[in-house]
């Protein structure tokens, strides 16, 4: 069965950076759509970044463009979400999701199949 396990969660102040972290096996990453998703109390799932495979195209929610980055680590088998300029509004508890052999849909994927069990992320302002 497939496992994506996260980590890298924590508190912060407003301003601070975080890198979270999700190991994948069963399958490579370099092979698969990859994305950070988030959920905060009382609020829908949110997606936040997806990295595709090939080109390794990358789309952000527009909230955190410009502070977020995705990458992935191929010979790990792990991508990363790097946070900056963390906001309170960046509260939440956020997952990682893969879909193997995905095609790049222009877009962050909410079909992915396959779920981490998430990381906690608090900002405090």
């Amino acid at each position: 069965q497939v496992q994506l396990v996260e980590s890298g969660g924590g508190s912060v102040q407003a301003g601070g950076s975080l890198r979270l972290s999700c190991a994948a096996s069963e399958y490579t990453t370099s092979a698969s759509c990859v994305g950070w998703f988030r959920q905060a109390p009382g609020k829908e799932r949110q997606g936040v970044a997806a990295i595709y495979p090939g080109g390794g195209s990358t789309y952000y929610s527009d909230s955190v463009k410009g502070r977020f980055t995705i990458s992935q680590d191929n010979a790990k088998n792990t991508v990363y979400l790097q946070m900056n300029s963390l906001k309170p509004e960046d509260a939440a508890m956020y997952y990682c999701a893969a879909e193997p052999l995905c095609p790049d849909y222009g877009d962050i994927y909410y079909g992915m199949s396959n779920w981490g069990k998430g990381t906690q992320v608090t900002v405090s302002s």
